[in-house]
């Protein structure tokens, strides 16, 4: 999106970091990298770096970037296996163009990478907030794997698993930009809550997406978070307005029409509304927690780009 004059070199880089002397392995890696995507993360990095050094953006803050893009597609990689996506940004994912075993692999390898590289960094406190991550996408995992078609499941535990397997990445990451830069601890942890606020609302907005979003915008068919019974944020206001969500949810759609009559339920129901209501609230967390950055484009672009999480579903 805003990496876009940069992209090629960014493609680039990222299949060199990955390259590798197994062909299978190498060529499972790059699917995804070629297939491309919106950079939304290394973006945030280089547009934090910008924003806190005069425009210029240290190397290292470069190669945090392109670190941040590997963890994020390994974990697309395990979560395409885990969910049974047969595709991700348009084209078949990893596991249904080579197999489980291949993609369980990839993933590994891709995560095995970005530690490679995030050690090289040399800076202690940024490979301590990042590894942490790592950590985070499993214990998101984990817990969304426990409360599969739970409807007691709460608001306050989505939130909590949103952010192990989305804002957490996003925040350490812009945290991680801002400690390469050495600013002080005020400025880092504000440029947390930034991330961390917007990777709520971006996760909460791509929850809505799936219901709301077409199988052209979304490079997947839609619905797909309900036939897994992942219960997101729309689904979850829903439920306690319609009860007959309630009950396609626990018999696990197990009817034809099961997954399309629970979608139309939900968009006819105020779950869509409040749901958005509390990705806007999160989006106004974020702009709140860099208000005190100094003036420049780059601050501007980081507004632009949290009030851009909510555009999307126009």
């Amino acid at each position: 999106m805003f990496y876009s004059k940069k992209s090629i070199i960014l493609d680039k880089n990222l299949k060199l970091m990955v390259s590798t002397r197994h062909p299978v392995l190498y060529a499972a890696s790059e699917h995804l990298f070629t297939a491309g995507g919106k950079r939304f993360r290394p973006s945030l990095v280089l547009l934090v770096s910008k924003a806190l050094n005069d425009n210029i953006i240290l190397a290292s803050q470069k190669r945090l970037a392109e670190i941040t893009e590997i963890i994020h597609t390994a974990s697309l990689v395990h979560d395409d296996i885990l969910d049974d996506c047969s595709t991700r940004r348009g084209v078949n994912t990893v596991h249904n163009t080579f197999s489980v075993k291949v993609a369980v692999l990839a993933g590994d390898y891709l995560f095995a990478q970005s530690s490679w590289y995030l050690a090289n960094l040399d800076n202690l406190e940024v490979v301590q907030n990042i590894s942490k991550v790592i950590s985070d996408f499993a214990e998101g995992e984990i817990r969304q794997g426990l409360i599969l078609f739970d409807t007691g499941f709460t608001i306050n535990e989505y939130i909590e698993k949103s952010f192990y397997k989305t804002a957490s990445l996003i925040a350490a990451s812009c945290q991680g930009a801002a400690m390469l830069n050495g600013v002080d601890l005020e400025i880092s942890k504000r440029l947390y809550n930034y991330g961390k606020h917007l990777g709520l609302a971006f996760q909460i907005i791509d929850d809505i997406l799936d219901l709301v979003g077409s199988v052209e915008f979304l490079g997947k068919s839609p619905g797909s978070d309900l036939k897994n019974g992942n219960l997101t944020a729309p689904i979850l206001f829903s439920v306690t307005e319609n009860d007959k969500i309630s009950h396609l949810i626990y018999r696990e759609f197990s009817k034809k029409n099961d997954i399309q009559l629970a979608i139309d339920l939900i968009n006819n129901s105020g779950g869509i509304l409040k749901a958005k209501d509390m990705a806007s609230e999160h989006v106004e967390a974020a702009l709140l927690s860099i208000d005190n950055l100094q003036s420049s484009e780059s601050k501007k672009l980081l507004q632009k780009v949290a009030k851009y999480t909510i555009e999307r579903l126009y």
